[in-house]
């Protein structure tokens, strides 16, 4: 039963230039921090992601959500967490600030993790093992399926669950290979040109296949000078990604798209304000075969439905510290599956609990096992960080789901 909360406000500044993108110039790593206690013992740690200012709001939203949960067993809560999310998310006061997205939506995803990581610690398990050992059933009573009938009845939702289950024994020899990786911090934005060399050289030789570089700037010709030499220093057998943290207005999207495509990008991302799905789908269309990735600053799955039925979409890039939490990652990976778009998360959590995730979504939905990216910056603040060796996530084996901070 938990019979305590804890809410903490954590931040951790970066070193000189990391995190540093078109947008965001000078963030603070930060996490609402959620912790509940059961009376075996057992601590859940959930976080939500933000870049410091703020912060505290998240954490008071988490504080509205997890008091409703004390006196609850962890067993009952999971059995039916799917009804207990919509509920929380449906709060008829406390909706009017979202709905389903900002401050109030980041705390439940707070909360929800918190609530995953204490299932899986009460079982004993690492969180990728306790979601690919539940049934089909058992796995959609933890979701919220509410505003996607139109393209995902619980039916379907449940015959697409069940239709993975044959070939699941053949995608477990990814537990012993280990998930793929792609480095995001060879290239952010303040960084001299001189250091993105260095990093891309550097990523090579570490093993990672793949890599991300920021652009955005005011002048695009710094973008593509940029994005040349992050080519000319990986090689042409190395995917290059190139993030643009919605800077860009459509016409200088197109603009800048089409002379970055000379160093052929596996994806752009976020080439123009997350909430407009036309533009992006305009975009889809004039950059192919280029592909769009989306999703960093998607707040919801309702949203993430709009991008996957317009089609613009080439890689979905849900955070489970963004939108609501496991379940609702969960429900956007299913649907990501129906409309046969890869899932490749953006991990404000630095990949702590998406190490997980990925597992979870190649082995008991079949997704294809592309990469995760992977952001070193905190990895001394977490109790048990990943581990990447040769570029490759090494597969997490202690109980929870890996979000444990050693706190100050």
């Amino acid at each position: 039963m938990i019979k305590s909360i804890d809410i903490r406000d954590v931040r951790f500044p970066l070193d000189k230039g990391a995190g540093s993108d078109a947008i965001h110039r000078d963030p603070v790593y930060s996490y609402a921090v959620t912790l509940l206690r059961d009376d075996s013992g057992h601590t859940g740690t959930g976080l939500a992601f933000t870049l410091g200012e703020g912060n505290d709001l998240v954490c008071r939203a988490a504080q509205f959500y997890a008091e409703r949960l004390k006196g609850m067993d962890i067993e009952d809560l999971m059995g039916n967490f799917g009804r207990v999310a919509r509920e929380l998310s449906n709060e008829q006061q406390f909706r009017w600030l979202g709905p389903h997205k900002g401050v109030v939506h980041l705390g439940l995803a707070s909360v929800t993790n918190a609530c995953f990581d204490l299932w899986a610690k009460s079982r004993g398990v690492p969180l990728w093992k306790l979601l690919i050992d539940l049934s089909p059933e058992e796995v959609l009573s933890t979701l919220d399926l509410s505003y996607l009938e139109d393209v995902l009845p619980t039916d379907q939702a449940l015959a697409l669950l069940r239709a993975e289950l044959p070939g699941k024994e053949a995608r477990l020899p990814i537990l012993e290979r280990g998930y793929p990786g792609y480095d995001t911090s060879i290239g952010w934005f303040n960084y001299p040109d001189e250091q993105v060399r260095d990093n891309a050289k550097r990523a090579v030789a570490e093993g990672f296949t793949a890599m991300k570089l920021k652009v955005g700037s005011p002048d695009p010709e710094r973008d593509i000078r940029r994005a040349h030499i992050v080519r000319q220093a990986a090689g042409d057998g190395v995917r290059i990604m190139l993030d643009a943290n919605q800077q860009w207005t459509l016409p200088q999207a197109l603009t800048t798209c089409r002379a970055l495509q000379a160093i052929d990008p596996y994806w752009i991302e976020e080439p123009t304000h997350p909430d407009d799905v036309l533009a992006h789908k305009t975009l889809a269309e004039a950059l192919k075969p280029t592909r769009l990735a989306l999703g960093e600053h998607v707040p919801n799955r309702i949203v993430f439905k709009n991008y996957l039925q317009t089609g613009c979409a080439g890689f979905i890039q849900v955070d489970a510290v963004r939108v609501g939490g496991v379940s609702e990652f969960i429900t956007v990976s299913l649907l990501s599956r129906h409309f046969g778009v890869p899932v490749v998360p953006h991990v404000g959590d630095m990949g702590q609990i998406h190490q997980h995730l990925v597992l979870f979504n190649h082995i008991s939905l079949g997704h294809e096992a592309l990469f995760l990216e992977h952001i070193p910056h905190l990895q001394k603040h977490f109790l048990h960080p990943v581990s990447i060796r040769d570029g490759v996530y090494r597969t997490p084996l202690a109980p929870g789901s890996s979000c444990d901070l050693i706190f100050p």
